[in-house]
């Protein structure tokens, strides 16, 4: 088999498991606080984040070589996991990953400040299309805008800072750092909240929480290995196919079709996506913040590396 259709469609199984990851959260949302969740689902990610440890032969510390920088990926990455876990549990899933798709727009709005990349009118125009493209999505003004779409719009952000940052210090930083700040950190904080929120839970209840917690581990490693097999260029793009899941489940489960400003809004925003990861693939790879930063937003609640950090690991 191609090796980049290989890539494409380890890509497409890794994005579908992250689908079901998100719909598990949906329907325990209904339920519980995303504080809960997201604190059940970091306690029941820390054995495979175990696993991680006892793998990795690096030598050095658990001390960052730079912790101002670590110290705002881990903030950004516990805001990015409540927001987004949030956002799932009041949106219909198509909206916020209309919103989420967002991202390479905003990786390339913030490389410019913090990696010092040069942006061209093209993808600067590219860049405005998009943002046009969440706006129809949000329609500000004609329809109500709810704190989940807020939410939703600072998980991307968020999410996109904290993977610029991996990107900016994943050279002098040693993986598992990368990893297990953002995850000590959502289980504390949300373990000093959990008493205001706290509901019981039922046995079923956990095996769903202990389920998102395999589901984003083994959507993980697929992405890495799809990233590892193919080219970036083939293997980015794959995140879309999450709206198709989004509009499969969001029918099957909640009674959710997307509207048509939904529907117009993905679809500028994807192109607008498409077109800057074409521009980054004839791009030298200093100029290609999208393609070498992940494609899932960073949430601190699982233990999941940057494919990019692991290849330049190993080219050192």
């Amino acid at each position: 088999m191609n090796q980049n259709l290989r890539a494409a469609l380890m890509a497409l199984v890794a994005f579908g498991l992250f689908a079901s990851h998100d719909v598990i959260i949906k329907i325990l949302g209904g339920g519980y606080s995303p504080i809960q969740i997201v604190f059940f689902s970091v306690l029941f990610s820390f054995p495979l984040a175990m696993l991680y440890l006892l793998r990795d032969a690096t030598p050095g510390t658990l001390i960052p070589v730079h912790p101002w920088w670590m110290a705002a990926r881990t903030l950004a990455a516990v805001i990015t996991g409540f927001c987004a876990f949030y956002a799932f549990s009041v949106l219909p899933l198509a909206q916020v990953y209309a919103i989420l798709f967002a991202s390479p727009l905003l990786i390339t709005i913030l490389a410019i400040p913090i990696l010092g990349e040069q942006v061209k009118l093209r993808r600067w125009i590219a860049v405005a299309i998009g943002l046009c493209g969440v706006l129809v999505v949000l329609r500000p003004g004609e329809a109500e805008l709810e704190l989940g779409h807020l939410a939703a719009l600072v998980s991307a952000i968020c999410g996109v800072f904290a993977s610029i940052i991996v990107r900016k210090i994943g050279r002098e930083e040693r993986a598992v750092v990368i990893m297990l700040y953002p995850m000590m950190a959502n289980f504390i904080v949300m373990a000093a909240l959990l008493p205001l929120v706290y509901q019981p839970l039922p046995l079923s209840d956990l095996a769903k929480l202990g389920v998102i917690a395999v589901l984003a581990w083994t959507a993980g490693r697929f992405l890495i290995a799809a990233y590892n097999a193919g080219e970036a260029v083939i293997v980015a793009p794959m995140q879309y196919s999450q709206i198709l899941w989004a509009t499969f489940y969001g029918v099957l489960f909640f009674d959710e079709a997307p509207g048509t400003s939904t529907i117009i809004g993905s679809t500028i925003i994807i192109a607008s996506g498409l077109f800057i990861v074409l521009r980054e693939s004839k791009a030298p790879g200093s100029e290609q913040p999208v393609l070498r930063t992940r494609s899932r937003l960073e949430t601190g609640t699982t233990p999941r590396v940057s494919p990019f950090l692991r290849r330049e690991k190993r080219q050192k």
